[in-house]
């Protein structure tokens, strides 16, 4: 047999058709995978990893697929000096990495080697934090270590039916702990682990791929341009949701102002009273921050402090939506470190060098109003709808200690506070105050919104010299 047909029998072998490739042929534009190190071996046989580049809508991108048909997928040393290649090379030239994560834990022939596997994996994963784009698309079992260096990703997608857990949940329930879908997509979604699960394995690889879509190569480049269109009748829609702000959904407010379509809804499972999402504005990519009428919990200040973190790092726009009463007024809130995580969004959003564009819809009392669209805090642009209601206090806080002698027989205390809703609350007077920059009509919104970016397009910071804030973690 001549060396060439030696070869390629070799490549035939090696390149075998597997769930893994399979994998990455869907993820990439057709016939662009190029595979790297496709005939490395431990003792002789396959390590259990497919890793490689290509192209995703045009973009250069690295990406490694575990193979759960080898030996399970088990994590050695070969494993992990093929995954660690990829992380070098998304350093060396500047592009996103996506993880397909399928194995069901460690190489356990290789005893504390592969400690020494995973720990290189880790590494690698949050030494380019920041500084390319990550996702993690989960496809089968994630487990142990596995899901620490998934969870590093700035994005997890999930198949529905895989599992990504810490401890196996056969070890808690040995231990009488008991979970309904304990280590499930579904649960992770909860958790705020998982940013989107998709019913099947090919949907949430086109969810990736629309992810990556969306995102910078790097932390040095622009965001990608797409085309776009804007949504059928949306001023008007807009106007009646400033009537009846009571009745609006955030949801369909955003719909009615980024370019239709384009939103991709994050950690929708975890913190419902925030809405979090990367969408398009004029072909841009923004993120999207925004209160949905309710207090914030700790899970909703996590929630939003991960998405501005986020879009801070890749210099992603990101556009506020206000509508809330304030944080949560509960001892059990209190208990479960709400104050740290009321100051883990003021912290990012203070931190934060993107342009920052608030737009006060509703309610915005107090601190909350302070954290999440205070020009004096972090906002770029504050502007407010004619249906904003920005105060100290919440209203009727505020009319017991300042107006309580306003409230007489011919005057009840529900017409006090809405009248101090309207005047020393409302929108107007917070602009003449000074605490927004303009009062506009919803139907303006989208319009004010490109202005602004365009504006801010070329803002320039220069932070204090240090290694790096205190986040309150």
């Amino acid at each position: 047999m001549s060396k060439i047909s030696a070869l390629a029998n070799a490549r035939e072998q090696a390149k075998a058709a597997t769930p893994a490739r399979e994998a990455l042929g869907k993820l990439f534009d057709p016939d662009s995978f190029v595979e790297l190190d496709a005939f490395a071996k431990s003792n002789g046989e396959d390590v259990g990893v497919v890793i490689g580049y290509g192209a995703i809508e045009g973009c250069p991108v690295y990406a490694f697929a575990q193979d759960s048909t080898v030996h399970d997928g088990a994590v050695g040393r070969i494993h992990a000096a093929k995954v660690k290649k990829v992380y070098d090379l998304a350093v060396k030239t500047g592009a996103p990495v996506v993880g397909i994560y399928d194995s069901n834990g460690a190489d356990l022939r290789e005893g504390s080697g592969a400690l020494s596997a995973y720990g290189e994996m880790l590494l690698a994963s949050n030494q380019i934090s920041g500084v390319v784009p990550q996702i993690s698309l989960v496809l089968g079992t994630c487990a142990g270590s596995a899901a620490m260096v998934a969870a590093s990703a700035d994005f997890v997608v999930m198949e529905q039916s895989a599992q990504l857990f810490l401890t196996a949940p056969s070890v808690t329930q040995a231990k009488g702990e008991k979970l309904e879908g304990a280590g499930s997509a579904e649960n992770a979604a909860k958790a705020g682990v998982a940013h989107l699960v998709e019913e099947s394995r090919e949907a949430a690889i086109a969810r990736t791929r629309a992810l990556v879509s969306l995102l910078p190569m790097n932390n040095l480049s622009s965001p990608p341009v797409c085309d776009f269109t804007e949504a059928a009748g949306a001023g008007e829609y807009l106007r009646g949701a400033c009537e009846n702000m009571g009745g609006a959904d955030m949801k369909d407010i955003v719909a009615s102002i980024v370019d239709c379509g384009s939103a991709i809804e994050l950690q929708a499972q975890f913190g419902e009273g925030a809405y979090c999402a990367l969408a398009t504005l004029g072909g841009f990519t923004v993120g999207v921050a925004a209160t949905v009428g309710e207090r914030l919990s700790a899970a909703e200040c996590a929630k939003i402090a991960r998405c501005v973190s986020i879009c801070d790092a890749f210099q992603i726009p990101v556009i506020t939506f206000v509508n809330t009463q304030g944080f949560a007024a509960s001892a059990a809130q209190e208990l479960s470190g709400l104050v740290r995580e009321c100051a883990k969004v003021a912290h990012v959003y203070a931190e934060a060098t993107t342009p920052k564009i608030s737009v006060v819809l509703g309610d915005a009392f107090g601190p909350a109003f302070i954290a999440l669209a205070g020009k004096n805090a972090n906002a770029d642009v504050a502007v407010a709808w004619p249906s904003a209601v920005i105060s100290a206090l919440a209203p009727e806080t505020a009319v017991a200690v300042l107006c309580e002698d306003e409230i007489t027989a011919e005057k009840s205390r529900a017409q006090v506070e809405a009248e101090y809703r309207e005047t020393r609350a409302g929108a107007l007077n917070a602009a003449a105050d000074g605490i927004v920059d303009d009062v506009i009509d919803p139907a303006d919104t989208r319009q004010v919104l490109l202005s602004a970016l365009d504006m801010l397009a070329g803002k320039r910071v220069t932070k204090l010299p240090k290694k790096h804030g205190n986040l309150p973690l």
